[in-house]
């Protein structure tokens, strides 16, 4: 049995591998790398920023923003020579613009990172850069399967709230953490106003969502020197979305499922803006709840039953209900899928009626690991086009080559349920 499974995890990790370039670049990856010394505002510093900074000096080129390397409010030849020192991996400072859309200078090397959300943990791992780690958030030190080493690490936030004794008594170069809502979010202003001042650097990045994610690995990678490690997981990663838009391009709205998501609490969904809603539609779906004014907005069961979705999603959260990296029994999960199925007042919607209700956890929804998410939903969705993917042979390959964890899912773990459509 278990060489029966390790034989489909190589077959899978080699299609996976052959179809990197098979398709055509993703909007994934389509976006600008908004560092300063991108001069040609294209998604990487090289040498034709060099030269666009040149002719923008001469006048032959309109100016950008982002040409002015060394971020002092003019553009010259300083602006030509940092660049360089950018693409040599030899600039003394470097300044990105952080999820918040805030201009962040940051001394390099960094040698002391304090990861605010294990998100950023998770990518910080994944660039080989965890030595560099000296705190943690509770979400990561509750995380201690996944994280065997960095959930023992000192503690110094909560989302927000930051213990800023023990942020000063560490004293990291840089605080990595998520993005507020609003800048003037009162909690992040503070974050801002107590630890910038003192030489702690705070940068905005998030990695659960596709659209900003290879942005943010870029970013990510600069600021540690880890552009390499970088390229390395954005070749996985768009082998593996790339191939999932390619099957599903060609399908006709009318054949792709009307889906129905729930987050976390009965009838309580997700609009466009979110996480799921990404995932829902590039795994070739159609969110029902798409248009629906709010973020997360709350919904009936008369308003379920007129739109009749032909699928419905759940997400877990444990310990609401056991899931992902520490847990091995799936009954949680299956029985809140069955409370789902025997709603008396959804009995005659074509999801339930077809059985066709799935389950999954946080862990690999709403999280960095979302390709694993949407490689599920698209088997589920699109059962004919995927028969020959393994989506838990893409998690287990991730897993293993980068983040280096010895788990093997075959024996481990609670992630979706029922695992096949």
């Amino acid at each position: 049995m278990r060489k029966r499974a390790w034989i489909k995890l190589a077959i899978a990790l080699l299609l996976c591998s052959c179809l990197i370039g098979l398709a055509a670049a993703s909007e994934v990856g389509d976006e600008i790398l908004d560092i300063y010394g991108n001069a040609n505002e294209d998604d990487i510093i090289d040498w034709a920023d060099v030269n666009y900074i040149k002719q923008v000096i001469f006048g032959k080129k309109p100016y950008t923003g982002l040409a002015d390397a060394n971020y002092d409010g003019k553009i010259s030849m300083l602006d030509v020579a940092q660049t360089k020192l950018i693409i040599l991996g030899k600039e003394k400072k470097l300044t990105v613009v952080d999820e918040a859309g805030r201009a962040v200078t940051i001394s390099k090397p960094v040698k002391k990172i304090a990861a605010g959300g294990a998100d950023n943990a998770e990518f910080i791992r994944l660039l080989k850069a965890k030595d560099g780690i000296v705190a943690v958030d509770k979400s990561t030190a509750n995380s201690e399967v996944f994280f065997p080493e960095l959930s023992r690490l000192p503690l110094v936030n909560d989302h927000h709230e930051v213990n800023y004794e023990k942020m000063y008594e560490l004293h990291p170069d840089i605080f990595i953490t998520y993005a507020p809502a609003s800048l003037a979010e009162p909690d992040f202003t503070e974050i801002v106003d107590r630890l910038e001042p003192v030489g702690i650097k705070v940068i905005c990045l998030g990695f659960y969502k596709p659209i900003p994610l290879i942005k943010n690995v870029k970013k990510l990678s600069h600021i540690l020197d880890k552009e390499e490690e970088a390229e390395e997981f954005i070749g996985f990663y768009e082998g593996i979305m790339n191939y999932i838009e390619a099957r599903v391009e060609g399908v006709p709205e009318k054949d792709k499922p009307r889906v129905f998501y729930e987050y976390y609490r009965d009838y309580l969904t997700c609009a466009e803006g979110t996480g799921v809603h990404e995932y829902i539609v590039k795994a070739g779906g159609i969110n029902i709840a798409a248009e629906l004014p709010g973020l997360y907005p709350t919904v009936d069961a008369e308003w379920v039953i007129k739109q009749n979705p032909d699928i419905i999603l759940r997400i877990t959260y444990h310990p609401y209900t056991a899931s992902g990296y520490g847990e091995d029994d799936p009954s949680e999960m299956e029985a809140l899928r069955n409370a789902i199925i025997n709603r008396p007042e959804l009995a005659e919607i074509d999801a339930v009626k077809n059985e066709k209700v799935y389950v999954f956890s946080y862990e690999i929804g709403e999280s960095p690991r979302h390709f694993v998410c949407i490689a599920y939903f698209a088997k589920w969705f699109h059962p004919e086009l995927f028969g020959d993917m393994e989506p838990q042979a893409i998690h287990q390959e991730y897993l293993t080559r980068f983040q280096e964890l010895d788990y093997d899912l075959n024996e481990h773990g609670v992630f979706v349920y029922p695992v096949s459509g």
